[in-house]
């Protein structure tokens, strides 16, 4: 079995990691937006999710000679740790409500938004817990200051959106007004209908097959040419729904980290006697296959009964769906070695310090600007509320790793 186990080592894994876990979430926003049901997109992203756990375990957890104290992976699947399996099973339960909330918050309250909250309350909460779970080993006195900066993240990021907000409500006033459609400014958003869209915004500018006249990024067409498109439907529609989501997924963030801390360093002792802890391979199979068996049951029932407006479908429906289904799947394999590589880091240096890859807005909100234009022709406010959002995930992701410790 090969284990991470140099602080270098942990730091490649963690920004291996921050990449990964920052694009996958922009691929599924992209399919949402080019009209795929989240449900049909989420069941096959969470077939792939659970294969990259199984590529990852029979390959790291197989190499090298199985020991008593660190069992190969195939090893232990025979040994009676199921106090530790449940940990790791509970893990992968929070994380997969996470996943499944956010993925409808993205289209409420925008990509970059999301991720900042959902991130920064995974590292307020989930990074304290694993601090005291760790025995320490990461020094408090840098650990702190960047959960402080992630915080101060959090406040910006509402303030970000907000200030959006108002940005894209005023371009869209102006636009009715410019088009003559009626629609009175004050509640344009809830009333912008596919008759009042000119003909020539029929296509979807994100497939690169728009016509000659394509709307420009962040202008009101723009903003109705994806709303037309999309499955989820936004217009109208309280952001406190998706700030509501968002939170949800925040909480439930900040406690798959530690839930897989637990099972493999059993801080308290469930595990008997002479029993071996799950090496982080074995831990990571059993998180992700109760990831897929709760994404599995939920994205079906919610096939048949959508949530949040969202046409409804059938499983035949799905499985003749294959419009996205490739990048799909890479978002499923992007999000479980992200995942996999998370938990390697944070074995070796701590997970506190591995909460670093929370980071990923960072990475989150290059793509929001370049496949989906959120930004593009906002107000001054908005441009200084977002690079200073920005500066502060980076003086926290470099205040994180800066803390790393040492497992012994």
């Amino acid at each position: 079995m090969y284990l991470v186990e140099s602080k270098g080592g942990a730091i490649v894994c963690m920004l291996l990691a921050l990449f990964f876990l920052g694009t996958w979430p922009a691929i599924i926003t992209l399919l949402e937006r080019r009209g795929r049901l989240p449900q049909h997109t989420y069941l096959d992203y969470t077939m792939t999710n659970l294969l990259a756990a199984v590529i990852i375990a029979l390959t790291f957890g197989q190499i090298g000679e199985s020991t008593v104290e660190r069992p190969n992976f195939l090893t232990q699947l025979s040994q009676d740790n199921w106090p530790s399996i449940l940990f790791a099973m509970a893990g992968g339960v929070v994380l997969s409500l996470g996943n499944l909330s956010t993925q409808y918050a993205w289209a409420f309250v925008g990509l970059s938004v999301v991720q900042v909250i959902s991130s920064s309350m995974t590292v307020v909460i989930g990074t304290t817990l694993n601090y005291f779970l760790d025995d320490k080993i990461n020094r408090a006195e840098i650990l702190f200051p960047g959960v402080g900066c992630f915080l101060i993240a959090v406040c910006l990021a509402s303030a970000v959106h907000t200030s959006n907000a108002a940005d894209n409500k005023a371009k869209l006033s102006s636009w009715s007004n410019d088009n003559k459609t009626g629609i009175e400014s004050e509640s344009v958003l809830s009333s912008v209908s596919e008759e009042a869209i000119p003909n020539k915004v029929t296509k979807d500018l994100e497939n690169g097959n728009g016509p000659v006249g394509k709307a420009k990024a962040g202008t009101a067409t723009f903003l109705i040419e994806i709303e037309k498109r999309r499955s989820i439907k936004v217009f109208g529609k309280s952001a406190f729904i998706g700030l509501t989501l968002t939170f949800f997924a925040g909480v439930c963030f900040s406690l798959f980290s530690p839930a897989f801390n637990l099972a493999t360093n059993d801080q308290w002792h469930t595990l008997k006697e002479g029993v071996p802890k799950l090496v982080v391979y074995t831990a990571f199979f059993y998180f992700s296959l109760s990831c897929f068996v709760i994404a599995l049951i939920l994205n079906i029932s919610f096939l048949y009964h959508p949530a949040l407006g969202v046409p409804k479908s059938s499983f035949k429906a799905y499985l003749k769906d294959w419009n996205g289904r490739g990048w799909a799947f890479l978002a499923g394999l992007l999000c479980g070695f992200g995942n996999g590589l998370q938990f390697m880091g944070g074995q070796a240096a701590g997970y506190a310090a591995a909460d670093a890859v929370q980071a990923l807005p960072l990475v989150s909100t290059f793509w929001g600007v370049i496949l989906f234009g959120e930004y593009r022709r906002s107000s001054r406010r908005t441009y200084v509320l977002l690079f200073s959002m920005l500066f502060m995930f980076i003086a926290a992701v470099g205040i994180l790793m800066a803390s790393a410790g040492h497992r012994k």
